[in-house]
């Protein structure tokens, strides 16, 4: 009987055997790229050498890139422009969601996505020479699951169990959803899971490792630094995965240096003077005003404008309903309608940016009008739960509703505070008890100190309100983000064209009250929760083009917070001993793609 256990438990465990091997696995229909392709954004032949310097704002003070404790140096996160750390697998950047192998050589993955089986592969290591093993992945999840940033616990909590099927194979068993299916990305987002090797940090405090740097199985390791100063990477000619096919034209420099400025005219001085070599330009009008210096006229820097067909995001002040000023919608809604976007654009965006009008805006998952199709079944869902105008009122910003009438939009506000309670005395904005309304707006870049002054200063003059602006450096804007410390903040909130899990990390009630998530607003609505899910847990393209859609309209309509505005056109300045693939507009930039071109010399 024993023995007939022991076969029965094997054929469970051992369940790649009703599964093949896969090279790549995508969210939605077939991976694009095989086992034998190179990605189609770089150059595979870029020349290897040379090195780039990059500008940085703000400062860093730790190497653990995996902890809320430790604002990490650029380039030791993984994802995208991460050098030391790896993951199993590695995301395209010319697909909505697409992963191929990297630690991992190939996977085994169940139809129902119940389970993935990553095979480790056999030559990867870490860079002290030790192989890359089962151990490691396993010791990775229990490590994050339990120690590490917010959003990678609730990631990684999903998972059942893990299991050693060999030296260099493991098996993710994942949890059902409350709806009694599997989630279809928690098989890609494991497969995106940062490895770390166990050797190195079992049996060590893994939240005080911040001082040192570690090591990983990627191509850079840490050459030299100046804690919350500099950090310079060197490109590991002992590194395991330089002959993957998946990595040709990537990771081209010798070395990457990142420098650390206090605020952004530094940074902008030192890339004049040539002491880094590369900087997008957030700001349009200094596009157009600033770049005249020298290194531009004589042609040693490089100006380009790079169309964006990718979802924009959404640039925002949050306004954090936590706080008791702005737990009512209506004084939200009345300080928004006093957002001038017209003057704005003209006079200090040099007429070049676009008004935010969604969360998801400049792509397919762009809610318009009124919801119809997918979006609309979605929704209908909920009816009975959401107010009328959900379905029959488009949302516009409040300010947009006269058409940047700005003499509407006051007479708006000023009947909108009264409502809430507030009414003007001497000038001043004031409650039943003689209060002034006040708040306070946190920031860190140069570039929305201006935009924060003008608003800051009409809301002051036209509506009576005490507005104070804080300009606080990067590491001290995370630690008031992770802790909700904010009446208002500037924030820029990032889509790719595959939401998914994350969006439940932004939004959710769960989420609102777990310091370290990113639900700055304090939104808490239970459709919106569920909604999260739907997007989450969609079995098709169709279905997440629905749900993102539908989540979009649904969050604008809590009106927790004022979108600004974005650029269609991303504006990016380098010195000629750069050189890049092709831009594309589909593609972001990665600078893991360009190459010195003293390379060799």
């Amino acid at each position: 009987m024993r023995l007939i256990l022991i076969i029965i438990s094997f054929i469970l465990i051992n369940t790649s055997i009703y599964a093949k091997e896969q090279y790549g696995i995508a969210m939605h229909g077939e991976p694009k790229y095989g086992p034998n392709d190179t990605l189609e954004y770089v150059n595979p032949n870029a020349p290897i050498g040379g090195e780039i310097r990059i500008g940085q704002v703000g400062s860093w003070d730790g190497f653990n890139p995996f902890i809320t404790k430790d604002t990490a140096p650029a380039g030791l996160n993984s994802m995208s422009e991460g050098v030391v750390f790896e993951e199993l697998m590695f995301r395209s950047g010319d697909e909505p969601f697409s992963v191929y192998g990297l630690l991992a050589k190939t996977v085994e993955m169940a139809d129902d996505r119940s389970w993935i089986i990553f095979n480790i592969n056999p030559d990867a290591r870490w860079a002290d020479g030790k192989p890359v093993t089962a151990k490691d992945v396993i010791f990775s999840h229990t490590t994050l699951k339990e120690k590490g940033r917010p959003n990678l616990r609730l990631f990684y909590s999903k998972v059942e169990k893990t299991e050693e099927l060999g030296p260099l194979k493991v098996i993710f068993h994942f949890k059902k959803t409350p709806e009694g299916d599997f989630d279809p990305e928690l098989p890609l987002m494991i497969g995106l899971m940062p490895i770390i090797p166990k050797h190195v940090f079992e049996g060590k405090d893994f939240e005080r490792m911040t001082k040192e740097p570690f090591i990983g199985s990627g191509p850079y390791k840490v050459k030299d630094y100046k804690i919350g100063k500099s950090i310079t990477y060197e490109r590991r000619p002992d590194y395991w995965g330089w002959k993957l096919q998946i990595l040709r034209g990537q990771f081209n420099f010798q070395k990457i240096r990142y420098e650390y400025f206090g605020n952004e005219q530094v940074e902008f001085e030192a890339f004049k003077a040539g002491e880094t070599m590369v900087r997008t330009e957030p700001d349009p009008k200094k596009w157009f005003k600033a770049y005249d210096f020298n290194g531009v006229k004589e042609g040693k820097v490089i100006r380009a404008e790079i169309p964006n067909t990718l979802p924009v995001g959404m640039t925002s002040l949050v306004f954090n309903s936590r706080r008791e000023q702005f737990k009512d919608l209506r004084v939200r809604r009345a300080i928004s309608h006093m957002f001038d976007f017209q003057w704005i654009n003209k006079n200090l965006l040099h007429g070049k940016a676009k008004r935010t009008m969604t969360y998801f805006d400049n792509c397919e998952l762009t809610p318009q009008g009124l919801p119809s199709g997918k979006e609309l079944e979605i929704l209908t869902k909920f009816k009975d739960q959401l107010p009328a105008h959900v379905f029959t009122t488009p949302f516009v910003p409040p300010s947009e509703q006269f058409n940047g009438d700005t003499r509407a939009n006051l007479r708006e506000a000023i009947r909108l505070m009264k409502e809430a309670g507030w009414t003007i005395k001497n000038n001043k904005m004031v409650n039943a008890k003689g209060e002034q309304f006040k708040f306070e707006i946190v920031l860190h870049a140069d570039s929305q100190k201006k935009v924060a002054i003008n608003f800051a200063n009409i809301l002051r003059k036209k509506l009576g309100l005490l507005v104070e602006i804080r300009t606080v450096d990067v590491a001290q804007l995370q630690k008031r983000m992770m802790t909700f410390d904010y009446d208002t903040v500037f924030h820029y909130i990032w889509h790719s064209l595959s939401p998914g899990r994350e969006q439940s990390y932004y939004w959710s009630t769960r989420a609102a009250d777990e310091e370290g998530s990113r639900n700055y607003p304090g939104i808490r609505n239970p459709v919106i929760d569920q909604v999260c899910n739907i997007l989450a847990t969609a079995k098709d393209r169709n279905t997440l083009i629905g749900a993102a859609k539908a989540l979009g309209r649904l969050l604008n309509w809590e009106e927790k917070v004022l979108p600004l505005y974005h650029k269609n056109v991303n504006y990016i300045a380098y010195w000629n001993n750069l050189d890049h693939p092709k831009f594309r507009s589909d593609v972001l930039l990665y600078m893991n793609t360009w190459w010195s071109k003293n390379a060799g010399k």
